[in-house]
Formats: C-alpha cells, sequence, structure tokens
C-alpha cells in the first residue's frame, strides 16, 4: 500500500499546540516516521504560524517553541507551490487554500476538526478526515 498523502489544516496544528493529549499532538508526533507524507506550501505554512503565535501568552507556549515545530514540519514535509487558479470553490478562501495545495499535491486526505467546511470535494478525489480518523487509518491507534 503507498503512504497516504496528506494535507494538514491549521485548526489541527493549532489543537497540538494547546493540547499534547489529543489526536493532533499524537498525528503531529508521527512526522517524520514514514507512516504518510505531509504536504505544504508557503502560505499555509504562514497560516501555522500566525495562528499559533496568537496562542503565545494564553498558553506555556513561547514563539521558538513554536518556530521548532514549525521548522520541523517544513523539514519533513513535501514542499509545493500553489497558483490560485480555480478559486473560489469553497465558503473560506482559507480553506480553498488548503484544497488548492491537496489538489496540487495529489493528495489523499485533508486532516481537519472543520470537515463540514470541505463538502463535495470527493470529485477532486479526496477524503476529508480528522485527525483520530487518519491515526486509525495508518495503524497508530485503535
Amino acid at each position: 500500500m503507498k503512504k497516504p498523502q496528506i494535507v494538514i489544516d491549521t485548526n489541527v496544528v493549532v489543537s497540538a499546540f494547546r493540547s499534547q493529549r489529543g489526536a493532533s499532538y499524537k498525528l503531529l508526533m508521527e512526522i517524520g516516521n514514514g507512516k504518510f507524507d505531509v504536504n505544504v506550501s508557503v502560505p499555509l505554512v504562514l497560516e501555522y504560524e500566525d495562528a499559533a503565535k496568537r496562542l503565545i501568552g494564553k498558553t506555556k507556549l513561547k514563539k521558538r517553541d513554536i518556530d521548532d515545530v514549525i521548522d520541523y514540519i517544513c523539514t519533513e514535509a513535501k514542499r509545493w507551490k500553489i497558483f490560485y487558479l480555480w478559486r473560489p470553490y469553497l465558503k473560506d478562501p482559507k480553506d480553498d487554500m488548503v484544497l488548492e495545495l491537496a489538489v496540487t499535491s495529489k493528495s489523499d486526505f485533508i486532516v481537519t476538526y472543520n470537515k463540514h467546511d470541505f463538502q463535495n470535494i470527493r470529485t477532486f478525489g479526496l477524503q476529508v478526515v480528522t485527525p483520530k480518523e487518519i491515526l486509525k487509518l495508518i495503524g497508530v491507534i485503535k
């Protein structure tokens, strides 16, 4: 079976920064273990950074902690350029960015907590899953 290609939505990254107990954190800890490939673009990484840094002062996180995690994601991920050729498709332009990256990278899954925001994307050959669902699919949890 080929390695699943995934795009991780920003809400999953933020959730992982907020708590080390959930599926989001577990998913980020699995990056680089060879069970899946993460795909990113510059706009998505900038969104990760912006959203995560809004947690500074609200959590124990320091700017350096966030930078280190995002740098690691970038080191391990496949990087893609997106060209905004066919927007808008979804209600939220930030979700369009995630969808376009998933299509460009030929990903299998978009991992998000906002599954309802990605309705009607099966036409692109994509599935929308939560972090817990992808962890089950790759055999990390039962």
